[in-house]
């Protein structure tokens, strides 16, 4: 097992690691602001969340196009003609462009102090914001060959990842307001908490596999890939901080910063880790 002489590229690029991580931040600020108009604690991030939850979806947007061997490519999305519902990559366009158009929507409607409509939209792209970390989980889960990506697991890791990697962005905008930052801090410890269990089961399920699932699990585990994977993704990017956050320090502001740093530094690995661990045996085969 393990022997191999022909190489091939990978498709996705580290790229798309970049995309799944801006984007499930945006995702999760916006839900942030939504929150604004239902908790009390959440009210000084309603203006500052969205600002950053649209340039994040704004970057996510360009890195998308700049990845297209032809950019212009992405205009097709809106053409009806080209359109391919059985693809979740149609879907997960569709919803880019709503989840656009409704903050775009929401800004002005802020920016009139509607706060009946303000209300709407934001409910609205609350739901359109969910769907960008499900559809790209769904992305990688519908390739039935690739270990690591083919499990119904991946839609729902990728939503836990979005809420904890937003909420630790949160608690840098949350300054010194002690409520708020107590509400994040749950947040984040649920979350991590969340992502945790999903991989250890993602783990446990790629490494009593077959022969393609043991060597994705030995890439993912050892060398380089593994020193992403398991030290700074699982150990200094998810087990650190869950630890700081429950330990005295972590109830502190000092101590909800370091382990938001941290969860931000193991969201960015973790993305990595699958996106190049579920393509890595193809590329020896």
């Amino acid at each position: 097992m393990g022997d191999f002489n022909i190489f091939h590229h990978m498709p996705w690029s580290s790229t798309y690691s970049i995309y799944f991580f801006t984007i499930g931040i945006s995702a999760a600020l916006f839900f942030m602001s939504t929150l604004s108009w239902y908790r009390e604690e959440f009210k000084t991030l309603r203006s500052s969340a969205f600002y950053l939850s649209f340039v994040l979806l704004a970057v996510s947007g360009l890195l998308l196009i700049g990845d297209l061997s032809k950019p212009a490519r992405f205009l097709n999305i809106m053409n009806p003609a080209y359109l391919n519902f059985t693809s979740p990559l149609a879907w997960g366009g569709l919803n880019l462009l709503s989840f656009g158009a409704v903050s775009v929507a929401y800004f002005f409607m802020m920016r009139k102090n509607d706060e009946g409509l303000s209300r709407k939209l934001a409910v609205l792209g609350s739901l359109l914001a969910l769907g960008l970390p499900i559809y790209t989980g769904f992305d990688l889960t519908v390739h039935q060959n690739r270990p690591v990506w083919n499990t119904p697991l991946m839609p729902i890791l990728f939503v836990a990842l979005s809420l904890v990697s937003g909420a630790a962005v949160a608690s840098f905008l949350a300054g010194t307001n002690e409520k708020l930052l107590v509400m994040l801090r749950r947040f984040m410890l649920w979350s991590a908490g969340a992502v945790a269990a999903m991989l250890i089961s993602l783990l446990g399920t790629t490494a009593y596999g077959g022969t393609g699932q043991e060597l994705t699990f030995m890439f993912m585990t050892s060398g380089a890939l593994g020193g992403i994977f398991i030290g700074v993704g699982i150990l200094l990017g998810t087990a650190a901080p869950i630890l700081l956050l429950l330990a005295p320090f972590g109830r502190q502001q000092g101590g909800v910063m370091l382990a938001a740093l941290l969860l931000l530094v193991g969201g960015m690995a973790l993305r990595y880790s699958i996106l190049v661990g579920g393509q890595i045996v193809q590329t020896y085969f």
